[in-house]
């Protein structure tokens, strides 16, 4: 009995101790997320004749024409990065962003195996502000209250 008492007053120190950055983990989570993609859209739109080329020849976007997921991709790497790090319809535009990264993941057919893993890690962050929420940092906390 006395080792699961320990083990109780290990993890509720733990809780009590880390509880508290959680809604930093998910700004931090939120901010990286919203940056990389983001960024990747500012990239799209300096060269639009290079990016619906790409669209044509490199990306295999599935089920859309070329030109109008060269809109819409870009549309959202420069709109959903921007809620999600204001914290702002943070679920679905969470999810949104999450389908959206696997979609690039496979859309791009020479994809280095790095570029694989950055989507991995892009897609558990943004798994885990599905799960958890935005955080208390955030627009939809203060709209609660």
């Amino acid at each position: 009995m006395k080792f699961t008492q320990s083990i109780n007053a290990v993890n509720d120190f733990a809780a009590k101790t880390l509880d508290p950055l959680q809604s930093l983990v998910a700004l931090a989570f939120r901010l990286w997320v919203a940056r990389v993609f983001f960024v990747s859209g500012l990239t799209k739109i300096q060269s639009w004749t290079t990016t619906l080329v790409l669209f044509e020849h490199e990306y295999n976007v599935p089920l859309l024409p070329p030109a109008l997921a060269a809109y819409l991709g870009t549309a959202a790497e420069l709109v959903l990065p921007v809620f999600i790090a204001l914290g702002l319809l943070s679920r679905y535009t969470v999810a949104a962003l999450f389908v959206f990264n696997i979609i690039a993941a496979i859309s791009y057919p020479d994809i280095s195996a790095a570029g694989i893993k950055d989507h991995w890690v892009w897609g558990v962050m943004l798994l885990a502000l599905f799960v958890y929420g935005p955080g208390k940092l955030s627009i939809d906390t203060l709209l609660k209250k």
